[in-house]
C-alpha cells in the first residue's frame, strides 16, 4: 500500500502543471473590451447586489470563452474610481450607483473577474484610464469625500468640454497613477496593466504656469508635454520591473501624419503625437511596454486613414522591436449599421482579420467592445470562426461586399416630419434649398471659425440649451450625415473616422463608442430635426463660447 502512494505521489509530481491563464506566450492574442464607463458593457447599471454581479460576470466571461477569446480587458477604472477595493480610489459610481459606496457582503468585483477568467483559461487585463477624473461636467465637490481628486484640487485640470483631469504635469499626479497600479498588481493575479487613449485631454488646456514651474529642458510647450507623458509611461514600466505582469497601451490608431512628420503614416487624420501629445512610436521603440494596440477602426480603403496603411505603418516601424504588436478592431462601428454600409454584419472585420493573419508582426487582436459582439449574431460567427470558438464553420455566411472608400464630400438629406418605416433616405445635391430665414436681434448666429453658419431653420433655445438644424451644423463641420427613418437616427462621420449616433427623443448620443449624456434631445421642429449644439460641438473636440448679450455662439474647431 505504502509503495502505491508513493508511487501516485511520485506521478503527480511529474505530471504537467495546467496553466489557467493563456498557456502559450506565442499564442496569438483574441482578447476583447469590457467597458464598465457609463455602464456599456457591465454592469447592466449601478448595483451593490453581489449575487446580481457575479451573475452577471459569469455570463460575460463564459460568452467570452464561447466565443474564443483568450484573453480579456476589463476596465477597472474608469474615471478615477475604482472596481476593486483599493485605499486610494473610490468605488466607482457604475458599479453600486454612487460613488464611494461599496458592494454588499465585501464582494470585490476585480478578483471576482481575475478568478473566473483563470478559471476559463483566459487571462485577464487590468484596464484604466491614467487622468479622467469626471464625465458628463459634474464638478468636483460632487465626488466621494475620499476622491483623490477632489481631496487635492490643485491636482486637477478643468478642461473646455466642462470636465475635469489629473494634470499630467505635476509629479504629484503621476506618482498617484503609479501607486494606482501597483496597488492592483500587488493584490490581485492580473496578467497585465492596460492603458487606453486618454491622456492630455487636448491643445487648449491652460497650463502656462505649470510649463513655468516644471519646464528645465524643452524649448517648446509641445515636447514638454510629451516627456510628461513619457515619464509616466517608464514610471510604470520601471516599477512593474520583476511583477511578471504585461504592460500595454491602446493609443489611437495614427501616431503622427506624413504630412507633418516624416517618420508618420501615409494618412490625414487625427494623430497622437501632436493632438494628445502621447508619443506611442517611442514607448514601443524604448522597450518601456510590452505590446502595443492601435485602434485602427477605419476601413480598408477609407482616404485619408486606410486600415491596412494604418496597420502596415504599425508592422514596419515595429518589425525589428520586441513589442509586441497586437490591433485594435471596431466592431462599435457594426452597432446599427445599414445594410448599404461596408461594417453590415460585420463584413469589414472580417476582411481586416484575414488582413492581420497576412502581416507577420501582427500578433493578434483586441475587440472594441463586448457589447457590440454580443448583440450582433454575424460578428458573434465571424469571431468565434477566427478566435476557434463555439460557433460551426458553416455556420457563417459568406462576406461578398466589396470594401468602398469613405469620401469627405458631405451628402445631403432630407429629414422626414413623422417617423416612416423606409430605409434611409437621400436627396441629391442639386435639390432646391429652403430660403435662408431673416435674422432679427432676438435671434441666435453661430460662428463656426469665425464663419456664419446659415441655418434653414432659427435655432431655439430648449431647458437653457441652444438645439441648431442637424444637417447645417453637422456638413459646416465637415461630417456627413445620414438620416434613417425607421429607427429615428442621426449618424455624422467624417474623414479622420469620427462617429456620432444621436436617436430622436434619447439624451444618450454616442461618440466614438463612447456615452454622453445629453441636457436635452434632439427634437423635430418644422420638418426640420435640431439637436443640442454644445454636445455636438464638443464631442466633435471643439471649443464653444455663448456670447449673452448679442446672443453669439462662437465655435472653434480643433480638427
Amino acid at each position: 500500500m505504502t509503495k502505491r502512494i508513493i508511487a501516485f505521489i511520485l506521478a503527480l509530481a511529474l505530471m504537467p502543471v495546467f496553466n489557467t491563464k493563456r498557456a502559450d506566450a506565442a499564442e496569438r492574442m483574441r482578447g476583447v473590451w469590457v467597458c464598465t464607463v457609463s455602464n456599456l458593457d457591465y454592469p447592466k447599471s449601478g448595483t451593490v447586489n453581489s449575487a446580481q454581479l457575479m451573475k452577471e460576470a459569469d455570463e460575460i466571461l463564459d460568452n467570452c470563452k464561447s466565443l474564443g477569446f483568450n484573453a480579456v480587458f476589463f476596465q477597472v477604472r474608469p474615471a478615477g474610481d475604482a472596481f476593486y477595493k483599493s485605499n486610494i480610489f473610490p468605488y466607482s459610481q457604475w458599479l453600486t450607483g454612487s460613488q464611494g459606496t461599496a458592494p454588499e457582503n465585501g464582494f470585490d468585483p476585480l478578483a471576482y473577474w481575475v478568478d473566473g477568467a483563470h478559471k476559463r483559461g483566459m487571462e485577464l487585463h487590468a484596464w484604466i484610464n491614467p487622468y479622467r477624473i469626471t464625465t458628463n461636467g459634474i464638478s468636483l465637490d460632487s465626488l466621494a469625500f475620499n476622491n483623490p481628486a477632489r481631496l487635492n484640487k490643485n491636482y486637477t485640470i478643468h478642461y473646455t468640454n466642462g470636465n475635469y483631469y489629473y494634470n499630467p504635469a505635476m509629479p504629484e499626479v503621476r506618482q498617484l497613477v503609479i501607486d494606482g497600479v501597483m496597488e492592483i498588481v500587488n493584490n490581485y493575479d492580473v496578467d497585465g496593466i492596460h492603458m487606453d487613449d486618454y491622456f492630455y485631454p487636448g491643445s487648449d488646456i491652460e497650463d502656462d504656469a505649470d510649463y513655468a514651474k516644471y519646464n528645465t529642458a524643452f524649448d517648446n510647450k509641445d515636447d514638454w508635454r510629451r516627456n510628461n507623458c513619457d515619464l509616466l509611461v517608464k514610471g510604470i514600466h520601471d516599477s512593474l520591473a520583476g511583477k511578471n505582469v504585461a504592460f500595454g497601451i491602446s493609443p489611437s490608431g495614427i501616431w503622427a501624419n506624413k504630412g507633418n512628420n516624416p517618420l508618420g503614416s501615409d494618412t490625414r487624420g487625427f494623430e497622437s503625437y501632436s493632438s494628445i501629445f502621447a508619443d506611442t512610436r517611442k514607448w514601443a521603440l524604448n522597450g518601456w511596454i510590452d505590446y502595443i494596440a492601435p485602434q485602427v477602426y477605419w476601413q480598408i480603403g477609407h482616404n485619408l486613414a486606410d486600415y491596412e496603411t494604418v496597420t502596415k505603418w504599425w508592422a514596419d516601424t515595429l518589425a525589428s522591436s520586441g513589442t509586441k504588436l497586437y490591433i485594435g478592431i471596431g466592431e462599435y462601428r457594426c452597432d446599427d449599421a445599414d445594410s448599404d454600409s461596408v461594417w453590415y454584419n460585420g463584413a469589414e472585420i472580417r476582411r481586416q482579420f484575414e488582413m492581420n493573419k497576412t502581416i507577420p508582426k501582427v500578433g493578434g487582436e483586441i475587440n472594441f467592445r463586448y457589447g457590440s459582439i454580443i448583440k450582433n449574431e454575424a460578428l458573434k460567427k465571424i469571431l468565434a470562426s477566427f478566435n476557434g470558438g463555439a460557433v460551426p464553420q458553416e455556420q457563417i455566411q459568406p462576406v461578398t461586399q466589396a470594401a468602398q472608400p469613405v469620401t469627405s464630400a458631405p451628402v445631403k438629406i432630407e429629414e422626414p416630419t413623422v417617423a416612416t418605416t423606409q430605409a434611409p433616405v437621400s436627396v441629391p445635391t442639386t435639390q432646391a434649398q429652403p430660403s435662408v430665414p431673416t435674422i432679427s436681434k432676438d435671434d441666435i448666429v453661430v460662428y463656426l471659425d469665425n464663419e456664419m453658419v446659415i441655418f434653414d431653420q432659427k435655432p431655439i433655445i430648449e431647458n437653457g440649451r441652444t438645439l441648431v438644424p442637424m444637417r447645417a451644423i453637422f456638413e459646416a463641420l465637415g461630417m456627413e450625415v445620414e438620416w434613417n427613418n425607421a429607427k429615428r437616427r442621426i449618424t455624422a462621420t467624417d474623414a479622420e473616422g469620427t462617429l456620432i449616433i444621436m436617436t430622436i427623443g434619447d439624451k444618450v448620443m454616442t461618440a466614438d463608442g463612447k456615452i454622453i449624456e445629453m441636457d436635452v434631445p434632439p427634437k423635430i421642429v418644422s420638418s426640420r430635426t435640431l439637436v443640442p449644439l454644445r454636445a455636438i460641438s464638443e464631442a466633435y473636440n471643439c471649443k464653444v463660447e455663448w456670447d449673452g448679450v448679442n446672443r453669439i455662439i462662437n465655435i472653434t474647431s480643433q480638427h
